[in-house]
C-alpha cells in the first residue's frame, strides 16, 4: 500500500503540467512531470493520471464498465508513451496482503487477470493472434514472507525478462472524497509500503531494469486526514449555509448526508475572519499547517488510525473485476471489456 499522488492545481510549478479532460461523468487529470519538475515536486519524472468516478462507491455496473474503458485506454497510451512494443511480455504484480481486505487489491485483480506465457512455452500452436504473453506474480508483503518485496520480483524478472512489469497495489488517501473514487495510473514506479509508514524498495525501471506501470486506488484514509477534511467540510457547510441564510425553509442539516452529491465547494469556505470565529486559531490555518497540526497531536497518541468504509468487502471484490478487465483489454487486442451488468460478486 502506498500514498496517493496530488495533484497540485492551484500552483504552478516549472517542469510540472496539468491537462484535465472529461469523458461523461468520468474526470481524467494527466500530470506530466519532467526532471526539474521531480526536483522541485519530491517526486519521479514522468506521468501520472488520475481517473475520477463514483461508479464504485455507487455500485453503478454501467458507469463501472465506463470507467474500465477509460483505464484501458489510459494504460494504452502509458504503454505508447514508453514505446512498448505490441508483441512485448508483460509480469503484473498483484501487490498487497490477501489477508487484509483493503489491502487486497493486488492479489485479487491477479486472480482475474488472462495469463498466457506458459501456452506460449507449451502450446504456441494454439494462440491466436491478438494476445501476447503474460505472467503474474503475487509476491506477498515481508511481514508474511520475510524476503523483500523488490527480490522475489527481481528473481522472477531475471528468469522470465519481460518486456515491462505493471504493479497493482492499494493506496493510503490524502482525501476522505478519494476514497474508492479515483484510479490512478503512472509510468515513474511505485514505493510498496508508504502509505502505512512501511517504506520498502523502490519498484522502477531503475531498480529493476524493466519500464514500470503502477496502478492504484485509495481504500484507507488515516485519522489526521480525516479530522483535516472534517474541519473543511464544517466550514464549508457554514459558509454555503450563510450565503443561503435569506432561504427561509432552509435548515442546517448536512449536505453530505446526500450520498455522492458534491455540494460543498471551495468556494463555500467563508473568509478567514469568519473562520478565525468558528474555529478560533485553528479556522485561520491553512492545508498543509492543519494537517502538520493534527499529526502532532494525533501520532504520539497512537490515535492517526487508518480507517476504511465498511462496505470494503464489496468495493474491494469490484474494484479487482473492474481493473483486471481494464488490464486485460490493454494487453491483448482480441479482448474486449465485457458486459459488467452480468457480473455477480
Amino acid at each position: 500500500m502506498y500514498v496517493e499522488q496530488e495533484e497540485r492545481k492551484d500552483t504552478k510549478i516549472e517542469g510540472v503540467t496539468i491537462h484535465e479532460t472529461r469523458i461523461g461523468n468520468i474526470e481524467v487529470t494527466t500530470v506530466e512531470v519532467d526532471q526539474k519538475g521531480a526536483e522541485h515536486i519530491g517526486k519521479n519524472p514522468g506521468s501520472y493520471r488520475t481517473i475520477y468516478s463514483n461508479a464504485i462507491k455507487r455500485q453503478d455496473t454501467k458507469s463501472q464498465e465506463e470507467t474500465a474503458k477509460v483505464v484501458t485506454k489510459q494504460l494504452l497510451e502509458l504503454m505508447k508513451k514508453n514505446k512498448i512494443p505490441k508483441d512485448a511480455s508483460g509480469l503484473i504484480v498483484g501487490l498487497g496482503n490477501r489477508n487484509v481486505t483493503p489491502d487486497a487489491l493486488g492479489p485479487l485483480v491477479i486472480d482475474k487477470v488472462l495469463v498466457t506465457n506458459h501456452l506460449f512455452v507449451h502450446e504456441p500452436q494454439y494462440v491466436k493472434e491478438g494476445y501476447r504473453r503474460v505472467a503474474t506474480i503475487i509476491p506477498g508483503v515481508m511481514g508474511l514472507t520475510g524476503i523483500e518485496t523488490s527480490d522475489i520480483i527481481k528473481g522472477v524478472i531475471d528468469k522470465y525478462q519481460p518486456g515491462f512489469l505493471i504493479a497493482i497495489d492499494a493506496l493510503a488517501s490524502r482525501s476522505m472524497e478519494r476514497v474508492n473514487a479515483t484510479i490512478q495510473l503512472s509510468d515513474s514506479g511505485i514505493h510498496p509500503g508508504s502509505g502505512v509508514g512501511n517504506n520498502r524498495k523502490e519498484l522502477s525501471e531503475k531498480t529493476l531494469g524493466v519500464p514500470v506501470f503502477a496502478i492504484g486506488v485509495p481504500t484507507v484514509v488515516d485519522a489526521v486526514t480525516i479530522t483535516s477534511d472534517a474541519i473543511d467540510y464544517v466550514l464549508k457547510h457554514i459558509g454555503k449555509e450563510w450565503k443561503e441564510k435569506d432561504r427561509p425553509s432552509k435548515s442546517l442539516t448536512p449536505a453530505g448526508l446526500n450520498f455522492g452529491d458534491r455540494s460543498l465547494s471551495e468556494d463555500d469556505l467563508p473568509p478567514i475572519e469568519k473562520r478565525e470565529k468558528i474555529f478560533g486559531m485553528i479556522g485561520a490555518l491553512d492545508e498543509q499547517e492543519k494537517r502538520a497540526l493534527m499529526q502532532e497531536v494525533l501520532t504520539p497518541l497512537g490515535h492517526n488510525l487508518m480507517v476504511t468504509p465498511k462496505e470494503i468487502d464489496g468495493y474491494i471484490k469490484d474494484l479487482a473485476h473492474l481493473l483486471a478487465e481494464s488490464l486485460n483489454a490493454a494487453l491483448h487486442e482480441n479482448v474486449t471489456i465485457k458486459n459488467f451488468s452480468q457480473y455477480t460478486r
